[in-house]
């Protein structure tokens, strides 16, 4: 069976509703399930970010992606995050808070739609990292303990 990431609230590569957004509650989060783990997973970690932040935000920022989740540590028994709900422990994401902000592309800047990429890792143990770590941190701790990782795609411009 495949490692698959799915949400109720929107289809793989489709639009992520508003109520997401920071047009809506900025940190309300979807909801989240996944099933087919590869066998020996001990742990999750899951990141969403935004490879599609405009040119001057990359510069100014010295960043390559806007890092909108970022959680590690979910129990391997949890085959779901329900909607605003951050179990296993919270990273920082680029607006330097732990937990969900919600996609927020500027408006002033091409493309107006960007994508969000939620990854989701299944890990043969957990990560020795303390609350806060960030993308950076986790990508670099659960490489060598990484046994699968499932995407999801969503969408979102600006009304």
């Amino acid at each position: 069976m495949a490692f698959t990431l799915t949400s109720p609230a929107f289809e793989n590569g489709g639009s992520i509703p508003v109520k997401y957004t920071c047009d809506g509650d900025r940190k309300l989060s979807p909801a989240l399930a996944w099933s087919g783990s590869p066998e020996g997973t001990r742990a999750f970690a899951l990141v969403m970010d935004d490879p599609d932040i405009p040119s001057v935000v990359r510069e100014s920022r010295g960043i390559d992606a806007f890092d909108h989740w970022v959680l590690f540590n979910i129990p391997a028994d949890i085959t779901e995050i329900p909607e605003d709900d951050g179990v296993g422990t919270a990273g920082l994401n680029s607006a330097g808070t732990g937990g969900y902000t919600g996609p927020c592309p500027p408006p002033e800047y091409e493309p107006h739609e960007h994508r969000y990429i939620f990854t989701l890792y299944a890990l043969s143990s957990p990560l020795t990292l303390s609350a806060g770590a960030t993308k950076k941190d986790v990508l670099g701790a659960l490489a060598p303990v990484t046994l699968g990782k499932a995407e999801l795609i969503g969408r979102y411009s600006r009304k």
